[in-house]
């Protein structure tokens, strides 16, 4: 190899670095909506570690937030399907409890919402 091929390599690993550095940064989830009906019921802050129960449509559902992570902690239905989905941290993944009717989306600050035409 010469010396032009290492430099060339050593560039490449450099901007591939830079990459997964850039890639890493976490957005930033400040606050998650609990809807019951498709009407929001409760905005929370995902800012500290805290507990809400929520009236659902078989009982009470208890939600779980913890830094930038919320979770359904306890529920009352047959097979606990929301409770088995854990913690949530992004935007992109929905809590949806169907036999309470309850889903719980994160609102990040950086989604870039666009429109296509």
């Amino acid at each position: 190899m010469k010396k032009s091929d290492y430099i060339l390599i050593s560039i490449i690993i450099l901007i591939c670095i830079i990459m997964l550095f850039s890639l890493k940064k976490t957005s930033k989830s400040n606050v998650a909506l609990i809807y019951y009906n498709d009407e929001v019921i409760l905005k929370v802050n995902l800012d500290k570690k805290k507990e809400y129960v929520v009236k659902g449509y078989l009982g009470n559902v208890v939600i779980e937030t913890d830094i930038n992570k919320i979770r359904v902690k306890e529920e009352t239905s047959k097979r606990h399907l929301c409770s088995y989905q854990g913690w949530v941290s992004n935007s992109y993944t929905p809590i949806i409890c169907l036999p309470n009717k309850i889903v719980i989306k994160i609102e990040n600050e950086s989604d870039i919402d666009t429109v296509v035409r």
